[in-house]
């Protein structure tokens, strides 16, 4: 059995958390398969427009998966995503805790999230660029 290398691990976990943003932007928001973001969205912004705001909520979740998968400013965007997840999950566990599907245990999920791409880029990503 071969251990798998850290370069593979990163790699992986790329590949990982890129899908989450894509399959999250493009299923539940953009094609509208989990209606419930939409409810999260028209109750956070109290606006009509919660479908147009949803897909383009969806169309940047799918661009920052994109932009994962280019590998372009990767510091900055594990940045840009924390920052991301960490404001829209302390939005959605103050204003739509009722929405979430564990409730308020979805800032757990966020947290970990979080760390994983933390972990992934100045850990994982630190350590690479000191072995070449």
């Amino acid at each position: 059995m071969t251990i798998m290398r850290k370069v593979d691990v990163r790699e992986w976990l790329t590949y990982f958390i890129a899908m989450v943003w894509i399959v999250n932007g493009l299923l539940c928001k953009v094609l509208n398969l989990v209606p419930r973001h939409q409810e999260i969205v028209s109750k956070i912004l109290a606006t009509e427009n919660a479908r147009f705001c949803t897909l383009v909520i969806g169309l940047a979740e799918v661009g920052m998966g994109l932009w994962i998968l280019s590998g372009i400013l990767t510091r900055l965007n594990a940045v840009t995503q924390i920052a991301v997840i960490a404001t829209m999950n302390a939005l959605e566990f103050i204003l739509v805790p009722d929405l979430l599907l564990w409730g308020k245990l979805n800032a757990l999920f966020a947290g970990l999230f979080i760390v994983l791409i933390f972990y992934n880029e100045f850990v994982l990503g630190n350590k690479i660029v000191q072995e070449v």
